[in-house]
């Protein structure tokens, strides 16, 4: 089996903030989205694709931005030991 290849970036692990954005924006964005949507009439699909665009979209920055200051926390913390 080969060997999987591992890096040590200094600073802020862009890679791991990427992956980690994209998981739990499924995980958890996804349902947040559905339920936020049940308040609202969308009859056509073009109503339920522009909520969904929108409402994920903010689903989306509520995840990432927390994700990218504890990446940026962790990595200071490092360099400060």
């Amino acid at each position: 089996m080969r060997r999987v290849e591992t890096t040590d970036p200094e600073g802020i692990d862009y890679g791991w903030v990427m992956q980690t954005t994209f998981v739990l924006t499924i995980v958890v964005g996804a349902p947040a989205v559905a339920l936020s949507s049940l308040p609202f009439e969308l009859t056509t699909w073009s109503q339920r694709a522009n909520f969904a665009v929108r409402a994920g979209a903010v689903a989306w920055l509520c995840i990432a931005v927390p994700v990218y200051v504890h990446a940026w926390r962790r990595a200071n913390a490092e360099t400060d030991a």
